[in-house]
């Protein structure tokens, strides 16, 4: 009996340490924090890459990482209608499978973005795939076809030309898209097992590529899924799609809000933070224009808000105040959200240069700039010590031998 009880024990510390090397959605948990990830701070093609391997398709999507395999989506076609959902072995880079579709929706998007814009996310037994179409792809760790919702043939005016990237959210049994646009805008909650509807609300018609967020659980309050918008943020419960409150704001389009569970830091105003007492409407603490940023999303760690404002300037400010603390030029145009990972910021811009940043003085300081060589518009991922990074042509892992 004790020694099956070792073996359960050793187990269950197994899987827990599994689960947590996952990055399952945009923004991994959702913070782009990897607290206890060691990763390098150089590296080349001879050094720290351990694999690089071609794509069929274009894809501003980021990689998530689920139970050692890491997911990426692509499309491919003249009118970027071919949809590609791939894996890899997170080990050695093998590719694991490959499945194809054909979009139902809008195909069309801006030159520099393509229709695998949204970031793909798992509830860590299924993938849900999500296209600028409005396509949403369900599959199982092994590539099998579980549904598939044409989300545009349900609403053939959803959709904008230069294209939409609001990636999808798993809280519990549902996956939220939010379908924001100048036609057939709304938000819907889907059931993960089945993709039925299980709640849709009508959003403002205007353009947006926010991405939904989770507010966690805290004392009164239940979880809530949080949808940001041009005019206002509205909290939801993930189930059912009742609306809990709504605070009106002109926010941004493109950076998504980041939360300590206890406070909102919303991209409104340059950026506002809300206090969150419960389930009533929240308060606004303070809001900074010289903390505001452009696409990347916040990050928030051990009381410290980090933005990338235009013209590639990386902002520290305190959380708990809004004021400035330092400011640090890393240069060039910025449409990734960087990760921080064990205590150090991974900034990558469009033309593919990395900066690393130490955060942690009084002032910023780059301990390290590397070279990608192409473009790059989606988030890094962060899993078991390595940093994963797409571009339109190819999937990298970066870490130390």
């Amino acid at each position: 009996m004790q020694r099956w009880l070792i073996s359960g024990w050793v187990a269950a510390c197994g899987c827990l340490m599994l689960c947590g090397a996952d990055w399952p959605q945009f923004r991994g948990t959702g913070s782009s924090v990897a607290t206890d990830a060691q990763l390098p701070t150089v590296w080349d093609e001879q050094t720290n890459v351990r694999w690089k391997v071609d794509l069929p398709g274009r894809g501003p999507s980021s990689p998530i990482v689920v139970d050692g395999r890491v997911i990426v989506t692509c499309s491919d076609g003249v009118d970027q209608d071919r949809l590609l959902v791939m894996a890899f072995d997170a080990g050695d880079g093998r590719e694991l499978w490959r499945r194809q579709f054909w979009a139902t929706g809008r195909t069309l998007s801006h030159p520099q973005s393509a229709n695998a814009a949204p970031t793909p996310a798992s509830d860590g037994k299924r993938i849900f795939a999500f296209y600028s179409s409005n396509d949403l792809i369900c599959l199982d760790l092994d590539g099998n076809l579980l549904w598939y919702r044409g989300l545009a043939y349900d609403y053939p005016k959803a959709g904008n030309d230069i294209g939409m990237s609001s990636s999808p959210l798993v809280v519990g049994q549902t996956v939220v898209v939010q379908v924001e646009n100048q036609g057939d805008s709304f938000a819907a909650g889907l059931d993960t097992a089945s993709g039925e509807e299980r709640w849709r609300v009508a959003r403002e018609p205007q353009a947006n590529w926010a991405s939904p967020i989770r507010l966690p659980a805290a004392g009164p309050r239940n979880e809530l899924v949080l949808l940001q918008s041009p005019s206002m943020l509205t909290a939801h419960e993930p189930a059912t799609g009742r609306e809990v409150w709504r605070y009106e704001a002109r926010c941004s389009g493109i950076p998504s809000a980041a939360t300590s569970g206890e406070a909102i830091f919303l991209p409104a105003e340059g950026i506002t933070r809300l206090n969150v007492p419960g389930m009533s409407e929240p308060t606004r603490q303070w809001s900074s224009n010289r903390l505001g940023p452009s696409s990347p999303s916040p990050i928030l760690h051990e009381g410290r808000l980090y933005t990338i404002t235009s013209g590639g300037v990386l902002k520290c400010g305190d959380a708990a105040s809004g004021e400035e603390l330092w400011v640090l030029r890393i240069d060039g145009t910025h449409w990734a959200t960087p990760v921080l990972a064990g205590g150090l910021l991974y900034c990558i811009n469009f033309d593919g240069v990395a900066k690393v940043v130490d955060p942690s003085g009084a002032e910023g300081k780059i301990v390290a700039t590397n070279q990608f060589g192409e473009s790059i518009q989606g988030s890094p991922a962060v899993a078991g010590n390595a940093l994963f990074v797409r571009s339109d042509k190819h999937l990298w892992k970066i870490a130390a031998p």
